[in-house]
């Protein structure tokens, strides 16, 4: 039987993919007591990045918020991992970091990253609100537009 977050997630017509491979030498999740740190995630579908670029050149505020989207389906699909296969254990959504690749002179990264805040809102309730910090960097691996981390408490 799904649990409550997998049916949130399934309202929100959102299906967990199957985890991209990390890219360079590091797992994708540590557990420490009840801290779930998830390794930076970019957007992949289908274990492709799917969006690339510069928010602010070439791509769209609303484009970028669609990348930290799926860079948070995609740490979702490692927190499951983390947990045995039950969201549920999830206490609160304690900090995500946000990486928006972007030009020097852009300034709307935190509106990007609402993108993957609003989600973990909208999947977790009160318990998805968090710490958060995003910055702006030249460049991500793979020409990603967005990256997103996270810190999770379970139970």
């Amino acid at each position: 039987m799904a649990g409550e977050i997998e049916k949130k997630l399934h309202e929100l017509g959102i299906t967990l993919p199957t985890p991209m491979a990390p890219i360079a030498n590091y797992v994708p999740f540590v557990r420490s007591g009840d801290l779930v740190f998830v390794s930076g995630q970019v957007p992949a579908v289908d274990g492709k990045i799917a969006v690339t670029g510069k928010v602010g050149d070439g791509l769209s505020i609303e484009q970028g918020q669609q990348a930290a989207r799926l860079c948070f389906i995609n740490v979702l699909v490692h927190l499951k991992t983390a947990t045995g296969g039950d969201l549920d254990l999830v206490r609160q959504v304690v900090r995500l970091g946000g990486f928006i690749a972007a030009p020097a002179a852009f300034t709307q990264h935190a509106q990007v990253m609402n993108g993957a805040s609003d989600l973990a809102v909208a999947v977790f309730g009160a318990a998805g609100r968090h710490a958060r910090t995003t910055i702006g960097v030249p460049s991500l691996p793979a020409d990603a537009a967005v990256e997103v981390d996270g810190i999770f408490r379970i139970a």
